[in-house]
């Protein structure tokens, strides 16, 4: 990678105002820059107070100022903070006069990680789950992002490699010396073993996508039934508060209406949608048609029942559904959840613990994994996938000359490359980077 030669800074904190702000320098002029508004630095990362102020000497706030000499920094290069006063007017008068500088420039979105990336602090993978972290609203979301973060999946991927790499020495070994006497005859037959066995690996990281996007992105659940069958009424009560309008007119919710819930750190996605039944109101077919598509689409589809009327509903283009029976307080029976799983009401609240515990144990029995060290992302999948294809070409193709079944090999190693960006385009860089915030 080439040097940079500008210097950059942005506000690396949240909102404001806040109690404290935090501005971040990175780049070659950035001691001199420090040096220009603070006077004398401090000790490589120590807090000192300083009075910072303009070029020109005039006063903008005291805070405390740190250096990062590079590359012992984030970004790998020179690196400042300064720590100032949350209010606005500071946070700006300081930007502005950070502007003044001609070497320096507002950092674009993602350009400190994008730079830590350049410098070798961080891999891509890294740096697509520190995005996670910072987006992370669930102790599960946290949890995956902070396993990923920290370069456990990176490792495995490079293991990977590793392995492929030591096949393909051997091989090549065996095609640029198999007439010399230190190198046996024939090493297929313990390298193809270990290739078979990688590929076993590369295979099960897949299987786990669903499992890591589930974490990531959410688990998706569908409240379908009939109108009136108790849908809005169900994700007003799971979510403790009015999100979806609630009247004795059938057919009232006529979108799909979404939000999100907390469920012991997994992030739950609830879809009420419109009552399936035979319509002539062409905004109601609209609504159904949308409704089928997120049926279709959810993790885990609740067909809820009115257990206080007659009811023959299937779920819908053959998707199996939970049956769940609603309003048990207009029914005497004190178990009349006959063939429903669960009866509830949203009204009393009664069943919802017990629903709530049987949502948990649907997302946890989805995720059940030992490591949260696995794919979440559908880029991961995509390259492992590639390199899944070219394990299987050199180890199913027997009759392949031994020099295309080495070049598999290579080409699966090179899409493991990919995944942690030791080889990628421009135009990748810049959407992933294009994610994060400016200051980050």
């Amino acid at each position: 990678m080439t040097a940079r030669t500008d210097t950059i800074f942005a506000l690396a904190s949240g909102g404001l105002p806040a109690g404290v702000a935090v501005v971040r320098i990175s780049g070659p002029s950035s001691f001199e820059i420090a040096r220009s508004m603070a006077g004398e630095l401090p000790r490589p990362r120590s807090a000192s107070l300083r009075t910072i102020t303009t070029v020109d000497g005039q006063f903008l706030d005291r805070g405390l100022l740190l250096v990062f000499p590079g590359p012992g920094s984030f970004t790998g290069e020179d690196c400042v903070e300064i720590h100032l006063h949350g209010g606005r007017a500071v946070v700006t008068a300081v930007l502005n006069s950070l502007a003044g500088f001609t070497s320096a420039r507002m950092a674009e979105a993602g350009e400190f990680s994008r730079r830590a990336f350049e410098n070798g602090k961080m891999d891509l993978v890294e740096v697509e789950c520190l995005a996670d972290l910072l987006a992370a609203e669930t102790e599960m979301q946290r949890r995956l992002a902070s396993e990923q973060a920290t370069g456990n999946l990176s490792a495995v991927y490079d293991r990977w490699r590793e392995k492929l790499i030591y096949a393909r020495s051997v091989l090549e070994a065996e095609l640029d010396f198999s007439d010399e006497g230190d190198i046996p005859g024939s090493v297929s037959d313990r390298i193809w073993n270990d290739v078979a066995a990688l590929k076993t690996e590369v295979d099960a990281a897949i299987a786990n996508l669903k499992a890591g996007e589930i974490i990531r992105d959410g688990f998706k659940i569908a409240l379908a039934g009939k109108p009136n069958a108790g849908k809005s009424s169900l994700m007003n009560a799971l979510v403790q508060r009015d999100v979806a309008i609630v009247t004795p007119i059938a057919g009232t919710t006529r979108d799909i209406v979404r939000c999100e819930l907390d469920l012991q750190g997994y992030k739950v996605e609830l879809f009420d949608t419109a009552g399936l039944r035979e319509t002539v109101d062409v905004v109601e077919q609209e609504g159904i048609r949308r409704a089928v598509r997120t049926i279709e689409e959810a993790d885990l589809v609740l067909e809820l029942v009115d257990l206080s009327g007659p009811s023959s509903w299937v779920a819908p283009l053959g998707r199996s559904a939970v049956r769940i029976g609603t309003k048990w307080d207009l029914v005497a029976s004190e178990d009349p959840k006959g063939d429903c799983a669960l009866s509830v009401s949203a009204r009393t609240g009664d069943g919802l613990e017990a629903l709530r515990d049987y949502l948990l144990r649907a997302v946890q029995e989805r995720t059940h994994l030992g490591s949260l060290a696995i794919p979440s992302r559908l880029r991961h999948a995509e390259r492992l996938r590639a390199a899944s294809g070219y394990l299987r070409s050199a180890i199913e193709d027997e009759m392949k000359p031994l020099e295309l079944r080495a070049e598999d090999l290579r080409l699966a190693s090179l899409e493991l490359a990919r995944v942690t960006g030791r080889i990628d385009t421009e135009t990748l860089l810049g959407k992933i980077f294009s994610e994060f915030c400016v200051g980050k």
